[in-house]
């Protein structure tokens, strides 16, 4: 069964009801937003717009099934974003679902991640209190951070209702140099010395293809310097391709909503470090054919992009074979968690306060 509530009332008279739940938003997250056994769904589709934004302040709070992209373009028309980048917004991911599944896009590499965004959350917690942490503005956001432990919490601790972020204002230009190398070691030797650099980069993914490694550079500035931006960054790479408006925007959003992943395919988000990718790379090269994965690592490689036909137990081990962990993200229901994953003695912690009656789903 599927519950359809229209106010925060609603919500918590369901909770109050209902023995097991799990809240969904646009449910573009495949493997995230199917229900375990015994659980209901609660759909917050109905709990939808934006309450307050201040352009002057930097700041908006919204309710958590606001699409994305509805708050993308209110933001787009006061010349702001969301710097971290959320995937999905293309495909109709929600903002209380960005929330909770923990997820950023390539932007993250030079801005921070989403819990570096977030200021404040109202949530109905597993009692159907209605709970207020964080503030609404930069400087009221002190206090005990529930605010931060939402992030990433799978909808496991409460029922998001409303999010308060902060933004940034959007750059002026973007440009992208698409190079290709032929070793992880020198793509990674790259990773090193741009990271050394003065240069603004928005964003650097490295995406593996049978002739190799290709880089996606991305810069941000003025307009008025771009050209020298490029020509220095064509100098410290070696020249590569550049991607022009409209095809540069598109070729990111692209990657955003992860359309070079086949429909059928899972996809697992595992955290990373550049200089764990060559074995990374060595065990699934060796342990799955080549026609059945597929990968992208984003963040300036810290986080690897995993679609495969492999299944989760094969990905699984590998994952703890390796001491990394994974989310799965799109593909059949099952473990959300795979691998070797670090905090969970404090996430069971924090479960135990937040939800001890286990109204919500255990990660």
């Amino acid at each position: 069964m599927t519950y359809q509530p229209n106010s925060p009332a609603d919500i918590q008279q369901i909770v109050c009801a209902t023995p097991q739940l799990l809240p969904t938003g646009g449910c573009t997250k495949t493997a995230l937003s199917s229900p375990p056994p015994g659980f209901e769904q609660v759909s917050l589709s109905g709990l939808s717009g934006i309450q307050s934004y201040e352009p002057d302040e930097f700041t908006f709070t919204a309710l958590s099934g606001t699409p994305l992209s509805e708050i993308q373009s209110t933001l787009a028309e006061h010349g702001q974003y969301l710097p971290f980048d959320p995937p999905f917004a293309g495909r109709g991911a929600t903002l209380g679902g960005s929330v909770a599944s923990g997820l950023n896009g390539p932007g993250r590499a030079r801005s921070g991640g989403l819990r570096d965004f977030i200021l404040g959350v109202r949530y109905i917690d597993s009692q159907g209190q209605l709970v207020h942490s964080g503030g609404k503005v930069v400087k009221n956001a002190a206090g005990f951070e529930i605010t931060k432990l939402m992030v990433g919490s799978l909808g496991s601790l409460g029922i998001l209702i409303e999010l308060t972020f902060k933004v940034f204002p959007r750059p002026e230009a973007y440009s992208t140099i698409i190079v290709k190398f032929t070793s992880w070691q020198a793509a990674i030797q790259l990773l090193a010395r741009l990271a050394g650099t003065s240069l603004d980069l928005a964003a650097l993914d490295l995406v593996p293809t049978p002739e190799g490694i290709t880089a996606w550079i991305r810069l941000f500035g003025l307009a008025s310097i771009m050209p020298a931006k490029i020509e220095r960054l064509r100098q410290m790479t070696g020249w590569g391709e550049l991607l022009e408006p409209p095809g540069e925007d598109e070729a990111w959003q692209a990657a955003r909503d992860f359309e070079w992943v086949p429909s059928s395919w899972s996809l697992i988000k595992i955290p990373i470090t550049p200089s764990k990718i060559p074995a990374w790379e060595n065990a699934i090269t060796q342990a799955i054919p080549p026609e059945g994965f597929l990968r992208r690592y984003s963040g300036a490689g810290q986080a690897c992009w995993l679609a495969s036909t492999a299944a989760s137990r094969q990905i699984d081990k590998l994952l703890t074979d390796q001491g990394l962990a994974g989310l799965h993200v799109l593909g059949q229901a099952g473990n959300v968690l795979l691998g070797n994953y670090p905090g969970r003695s404090f996430y069971q912690r924090v479960k135990s306060a937040m939800d001890p009656i286990k109204r919500f789903r255990e990660i």
